[in-house]
């Protein structure tokens, strides 16, 4: 930690983001003087984005709260951590103890997994809780990665990886690398990497509904409409195991249901489903057999794919498909990581659950559960409904579902009708403006680092520490600190007195903090000292000793001992998702020819490589620039509207309007329209400056919390039916006096 007066350099990864980009650090009299990329890190090689830049901003943020804070009738005051923490389990306490365990709900926002802390030390705090009503920003990004995993593979985080270094062909579906940094794909520079895929003479091929920053630098784009990707990737399918031989290796051996695969996919010959995508066959047979005829190829989608009704029939048939061409489990394929901190397959007291589903749903649709997690599509209305087992009371912890769930303004209900809510964040936002206690955590510089979760999706193996920059500021605490607090208390609470068990076990925890469960994981891991004692293993005091990271390695072929599943076999036609083409079938009728409707455009979202949700727009460097939050519409559909570039129109769906600006461009296909998600600040009661200054408008605000991924629960709005007009002009102010 930074002591010393004199100038200072300090390594660590940025934890903004997915990429898990090298920084280093420079300070001079305990002020940071400068932020490069660490061009020794073997990761990043140097590389960062404008997002490292804004840790500085994020840490002297005046907006940033550095207490608890309570919400009174007069409006917020300060109030101590020992009365914050009472009250919160007092009154989580009692509203169990009146209404029932799943009257609390709770909520954790995509910044956790960025936090080594809530990582190792919020699912104990859920667990406590004892809830059935947990949600998490899970459903409304990856679920369908993690669903497919399970039940392929055996386990929620076995998420194939594409191995983008070795690649020769890289079919891109739904994703956009170059905005968000690789996701559920950590490649830092992902550009540089993208680029060697055409250096060594490989092809990029981007099928989206718009032209994205990636596909402006693929070898081919493809415009395909929204919603449609299950049915291009089953004619591809059709090509590779119909047209031609399934080829699966080694795979072979340990691999069920190839010809259940085969049976499907005689159904999908590209003719049939070009009408639907508008793609045309020759287009679909011409990609297939390029992905067949190269030397290694993978096959990716990412966000556009998840977040749509057919959600995990998309990330099943991407797997599929690069199991049947032989390029799963293989270099240049899509392969498996082996984590220094084993999430997967370390002990079982420091890994991830494997998951698990339907074993409950929720009240007031019948939606199933995953991995102990309700989907957020259903928050609202477990809020709202009346009724035995209504949520009450909510935990959220650095979360903002009032902007980044379906349906906000039903959200904005629901929460400003909670008898109690806390929020573990360290913004007054639009979603923790509803709460009745705040409590914030330090800056990301005032806390250790290690990426659990994305040293486990990352394109190469290796393992990074990064120790705190600054000493925690007087009277603040750690996320994990305030974790742990609570949920003692709460133990405390539920015994009537102090219970020598939990006491002990808080005690013991509180000692350890994360950097000894860290150490504990590395030193139990596949590269610690009980594989490696000749060379005493990893473990956290090797990589303090190694500021810049350690390379593990490639990704290897690791099937199928690393399978998860009870047979140690490759499920590729699990029950759940063969039935689920039924219901893509009904949706999609082959003998009929999809009508357009001229009145009505699908909404699909985008994100942009200076934003992270909604999360980071209070950082003034961020912002720079042209206003991002426009809604991209062709050339065509604008014309018409009598629209041009620039002016404002209203955006309205089944739940929801919008006014913004339109961008008039040929980057979205004809009948799409484009709006950024993250955005929606300067509502009243926020403490947001420079997000309010670039408030822009919801994308969730359109979305609707009923459209679902109806086998897993994901929400669906890739797609979002909407009508565009043009804005009234606004009225002339009435003279003064």
């Amino acid at each position: 930690m930074s002591a010393a007066p004199g100038p200072q350099v300090h390594f660590r990864t940025c934890n903004l983001c997915e990429a898990m980009c090298g920084l280093r650090i420079e300070l001079d009299a305990g002020r940071i003087t400068s932020i490069r990329g660490d061009a020794e890190d073997p990761f990043s090689r140097g590389h960062i984005c404008p997002k490292a830049l804004a840790l500085e901003d994020l840490h002297q943020d005046p907006d940033r709260l550095r207490g608890p804070m309570r919400r009174t009738a007069s409006g917020w005051e300060p109030v101590s951590w020992d009365d914050a923490l009472d009250e919160t389990a007092r009154r989580l306490h009692a509203i169990q103890r009146e209404h029932g365990r799943d009257a609390v709900g709770s909520y954790l926002g995509n910044p956790n997994v960025h936090n080594l802390g809530n990582m190792l030390f919020g699912p104990e705090l859920v667990r406590t809780l004892r809830s059935r009503n947990r949600f998490s920003a899970t459903s409304v990004d990856q679920l369908p990665h993690q669903f497919t995993a399970y039940l392929m593979f055996g386990h929620q985080l076995m998420v194939p990886i594409p191995d983008i270094d070795h690649t020769g062909y890289m079919l891109v579906l739904g994703a956009n690398p170059l905005a968000s940094n690789g996701s559920l794909m950590t490649a830092p520079d992902v550009r540089a990497r993208l680029r060697a895929i055409q250096q060594r003479g490989g092809r990029i091929v981007v099928m989206d509904p718009r032209r994205t920053e990636t596909a402006a630098i693929a070898d081919t784009h493809v415009f395909i409409r929204p919603g449609t990707d299950a049915l291009a990737l089953l004619a591809l399918l059709h090509v590779a195991v119909v047209e031609h031989a399934p080829r699966l290796g080694p795979l072979d051996a340990f691999t069920d249901g190839l010809e259940t695969v085969c049976a499907l996919a005689r159904d999908f010959p590209p003719e049939k489903v070009a009408p639907h995508t508008g793609v045309p066959a020759h287009t679909l047979r011409r990609i297939a057999r390029d992905f067949l005829s190269a030397r290694a190829a993978v096959c990716y989608g990412r966000m556009g794919l998840s977040t749509q009704a057919f959600g995990a029939l998309c990330q099943w048939l991407i797997t599929v498909l690069n199991v049947v061409s032989g390029n799963l489990d293989r270099r240049g394929g899509a392969m498996f990581t082996l984590p220094a901190f084993d999430v997967v397959g370390g002990p079982r007291a420091l890994a991830v659950g494997r998951g698990g589903f339907g074993r409950w749903k929720s009240r007031v649709r019948g939606l199933p559960e995953f991995a102990g997690e309700l989907p957020a599509a259903a928050m609202a209305e477990e809020m709202l409904t009346p009724g035995p087992g209504r949520v009450r009371a909510l935990v959220t912890v650095a979360g903002n579902p009032a902007l980044s769930t379906p349906d906000g303004a039903r959200m904005k209900q629901a929460l400003a009708g909670l008898d109690f809510m806390v929020s573990i964040d360290p913004y007054l936002n639009e979603t923790t403006r509803h709460a009745h206690l705040i409590l914030p955590p330090v800056s990301p510089l005032e806390r250790s680092h290690y990426d659990i979760a994305f040293h486990a999706l990352a394109v190469r193996n290796t393992a990074k520490y990064s120790p705190a920059l600054f000493e925690p500021g007087p009277g603040s605490r750690q996320d994990w600190q305030i974790l742990l607090d609570l949920q003692h208390r709460l133990l405390t609470l539920r015994k009537g007195r102090p219970s020598v068990r939990a006491t002990l076990k808080y005690q013991a925890l509180s000692r350890l903090g994360p950097e000894r469960v860290l150490d504990l994981g590395l030193r139990l891991g596949p590269y610690g000292a009980r594989f490696h004692p000749a060379k005493h293993g990893l473990s956290l005091a090797t990589l303090r000793q190694s500021p810049h990271g350690i390379d593990l390695g490639p990704l290897q072929s690791c099937l199928p001992r690393r399978l998860q599943t009870k047979d140690r076999r490759i499920h590729l036609a699990p029950e759940l998702l063969v039935a689920d083409v039924r219901r893509l079938q009904a949706a999609f009728p082959q003998d009929t020819v999809p009508e357009q409707n001229s009145g009505e455009l699908l909404l699909i979202g985008r994100r942009h490589l200076r934003d992270n949700n909604s999360w980071m727009h209070n950082v003034p460097g961020l912002l720079k620039g042209k206003p991002r939050c426009t809604l991209m519409m062709h050339p065509e559909d604008a014309a018409r509207r009598a629209l041009a570039d620039g002016m404002e129109a209203t955006v309205t769906s089944r739940v929801g309007t919008v006014t913004v600006p339109i961008h008039v461009t040929d980057e979205v296909m004809p009948g799409v329209v484009s709006l950024p998600h993250g955005y929606g600040h300067g509502r009243q009661g926020t403490r947001l400056a420079v997000a309010t200054a670039h408030a822009g408008a919801s994308h969730n605000d359109l979305t609707d919390a009923q459209s679902v991924d109806a086998l897993c629960g994901n929400a669906a709005f890739s797609g979002t039916p909407v009508r565009v007009l043009r804005a009234a002009a606004p009225e002339s102010a009435t003279p003064a006096g």
